[in-house]
């Protein structure tokens, strides 16, 4: 049993948490904000820079014009002539491909399932939920203002969506990217953690010649 997941989620819909209960689950490593910690190392950029890299998606007009844009000075021994969007998915796709070669651990976001594309067993999950639920969870566990939540969950959806449209040729949400879907409505997110886990440890591995 190969036991290396990467979780794609809508905002809202509790897959981090999902995740970080799969990875205790399987006791395999749990990557999520550890990513920047390497992407900041690998490209030199700050935290901050890094962090909110896949927040700048959210008009996607404006992030591919930005991304067509190169710059005369590297960081990080990257190719000068990327942008820095494109410097920064860079920087987290060596770091996801590090991650990948150990062959085991839970990857969070991050276009981590085309990352590894090419790297057999790897179980990629897309955790969804209906809108009034994660609006919900948005609030009571993300913190975010009633009023404004709504507008919240919809606007990091479609940042993550632009992100990840732009740097893949793959289309967010796509069931044909995935091994597993799950509507984390229906059920409590321990329940879809073993849902994950079971899948996993029955799954049959196909693997090219």
């Amino acid at each position: 049993m190969k036991k290396l997941v990467t979780i794609s989620r809508q905002y809202g819909s509790g897959g981090r948490t999902i995740g970080k209960l799969l990875a205790e689950i399987l006791h395999v490593p749990f990557y999520d904000k550890e990513i920047i910690d390497m992407a900041v190392e690998e490209s030199g950029y700050s935290r901050e820079v890094v962090e909110g890299a896949e927040m700048k998606a959210r008009s996607g007009f404006a992030y591919s014009l930005a991304s067509a844009l190169s710059f005369t000075e590297g960081a990080g021994g990257v190719n000068k002539d990327l942008s820095v969007n494109d410097r920064l998915f860079l920087a987290q796709y060596r770091v996801i491909q590090e991650i990948g070669s150990s062959e085991e651990g839970v990857i969070i976001g991050r276009c981590a399932d085309y990352v590894l594309k090419d790297k057999p067993g790897v179980t990629n999950v897309f955790i969804y939920g209906d809108l009034e639920d994660r609006i919900r969870r948005a609030v009571t566990e993300y913190g975010e203002d009633p009023d404004g939540a709504k507008n919240a969950v919809l606007a990091v959806d479609k940042a993550r969506a632009n992100y990840y449209n732009y740097h893949t040729e793959y289309k967010y949400g796509d069931v044909k990217n995935y091994n597993l879907c799950i509507n984390s409505s229906y059920i409590t997110e321990q329940e879809a953690a073993e849902l994950i886990a079971d899948y996993v440890e029955k799954r049959k591995y196909i693997e090219e010649a």
